[in-house]
């Protein structure tokens, strides 16, 4: 089953084009596919990637309004793509969703302009506050 790249909305009347577009990188296929799931169902667009490099190849780096992404992946991890993206000049917002990282690896991830840093398990109800957030800024942590 491939839900990497698939796009989700909530169908409404104002159309998905309009809503938000949160890209959710991480290696875990169901924390994947739940969290596509919570996003549909709360009227965001959502795109699931399995690697950071997955995510940099698909050309949705442009128009991604929140990036929901986990630190400890093969390959390119979490804080090394924050890093890339900054670099870049990418100023996306990042909530960063983890279940190993440790506290260095906040601090570094906050002090580099993540929006929040939630450790999995995460309920529902932050992992949207902290999303929506992130959308609207600004970022307290961001340096200036």
């Amino acid at each position: 089953m491939q839900e990497s790249g698939e796009t989700t909305s909530d169908g409404g009347e104002n159309g998905a084009s309009e809503a938000p577009l949160v890209s959710i990188v991480d290696d875990d296929a169901s924390v994947r596919r739940s969290t596509q799931r919570l996003l549909r169902c709360s009227a965001l667009r959502a795109e699931a990637f399995a690697s950071a490099e997955e995510f940099l190849q698909s050309g949705r780096l442009p128009e991604t309004d929140c990036l929901l992404l986990d630190v400890d992946m093969p390959g390119t991890n979490g804080l090394e793509l924050q890093r890339r993206l900054s670099e870049y000049k990418h100023r996306i917002p990042i909530v960063f969703l983890s279940g190993r990282a440790s506290e260095e690896e906040e601090r570094r991830a906050l002090q580099a302009g993540a929006a929040s840093f939630l450790r999995k398990p995460v309920h529902q109800k932050t992992l949207l506050e902290a999303i929506h957030g992130a959308i609207k800024g600004p970022n307290p942590h961001a340096r200036k």
